[in-house]
């Protein structure tokens, strides 16, 4: 479709005058020093003493424990070293035992002193990688050289976001624009090398355009509306760590933009495909009888679509939901407050560009379809 051949210049076009270059992309600024990898090698729990306080007698009933893990470093300036750190034991800690693998905040001081660390995290490079192997297995066993292609622009995808997105946004650029110049191009990659050039592919990418744009539409209409500032808690911190501003409702846009992509092109992708099926099925059929048929396929799909899209968006903000719930106060004030109305407008202005991709891509499709003479 020759259409999208202005889009996918434009889109291209649009990531170079955004991209960063010469420019330094903010590296500021979390305090959370070096990372160090650890072994714990034991743990004890017990008062919480200063260094070189010895405990005499019985502690206090109201005295709270601590927990003390010894600890060898495995890389950084300290590799083989001994290390013996005590933290206090509170509902937010982690559960710290013998034989966990952990990573240190190093602020860069004396290593034998153990003030030079601290514990941030656990270590959990094998387990994903394992994960990953077993997800990259299965998407191989099922698709074959399809799913060897959906892998490589599933990793396309991930480029685009860590080469182009992120940095441009650290960068000053808009997050908004950034964010529909990389959706663009993730879009044009991973529909393309996932099912070829075709005008199949061609009608679920501009299917899938289409409906971008709505949702764009969309969220800016009722973020202004509803006077959303896109200032939550992580996007504060960010800010602050930044050391200079950052257009905060342009972020929220630019993840609502994102966050709809990838369930818009299994719905888009997924009506092209019938609607081909059924001309392949039935060559006899009109484009309003394809269209008709297609259209009733998608009312199944986009029903567990968008039931999808809340789900994500639910589970995503469950520690929200369960905090603001805590307050006590009215269900329309947890839902006007600024992190769940947040979501809100995620999810039903996401919701709405599911449903308007079904009939926009059937009707594409069963224009298009009707007049191939033979379809592939």
């Amino acid at each position: 479709m020759w259409l999208l051949i202005p889009l996918a210049v434009a889109t291209v076009a649009g990531m170079v005058l955004l991209y960063p270059w010469g420019k330094d992309p903010a590296k500021s600024a979390f305090p959370q020093g070096t990372p160090v990898n650890a072994t714990i090698t034991a743990t004890i729990t017990g008062p919480c003493l200063a260094e070189g306080q010895v405990q005499v007698g019985d502690p206090p009933p109201d005295a709270k424990p601590c927990l003390t893990s010894e600890l060898t470093m495995t890389d950084g300036p300290g590799t083989g070293k001994p290390l013996k750190l005590t933290l206090p034991i509170e509902p937010s800690t982690p559960r710290f035992t013998a034989g966990d693998k952990v990573v240190l905040s190093y602020n860069g001081g004396d290593v034998a002193n153990p003030a030079s660390f601290q514990i941030v995290d656990f270590q959990r490079g094998t387990p994903l990688l394992l994960l990953a192997g077993l997800f990259a297995l299965a998407v191989i066993v099922l698709g074959r050289w399809q799913g060897i292609a959906a892998l490589i622009a599933l990793g396309l995808s991930f480029l685009v976001l860590a080469l182009f997105v992120l940095p441009s946004i650290l960068a000053g650029e808009s997050p908004l624009l950034v964010a529909i110049a990389g959706a663009g191009a993730i879009m044009f990659v991973a529909l393309y090398l996932t099912h070829g050039l075709s005008a199949r592919t061609s009608v679920a990418v501009l299917g899938t355009l289409v409906s971008l744009v709505l949702i764009g539409v969309l969220s800016a209409i009722f973020s202004a509306a509803s006077s959303l500032t896109g200032l939550d808690d992580s996007t504060s911190q960010l800010i602050g760590s930044l050391g200079h501003g950052i257009d905060a409702r342009g972020l929220l846009l630019a993840g609502v933009v994102i966050g709809a992509l990838g369930v818009l092109d299994d719905v888009t992708v997924t009506q092209t495909s019938a609607v081909w099926e059924l001309r392949r099925a039935n060559p006899a059929l009109g484009w309003r009888e394809l269209y008709g048929a297609g259209l009733r396929i998608g009312r199944d799909h986009v029903g567990s679509a968008v039931n999808t899209l809340v789900m994500a968006y639910a589970g995503a903000a469950l520690p929200v939901l369960l905090y603001t719930s805590l307050s006590g106060v009215g269900l329309g004030s947890i839902l006007g407050a600024e992190n769940i109305a947040q979501e809100i407008v995620r999810t039903l202005a996401g919701s709405v560009g599911i449903v308007a991709a079904v009939p926009v891509t059937t009707v594409l499709a069963a224009l298009i379809a009707s007049r191939e003479p033979q379809v592939s």
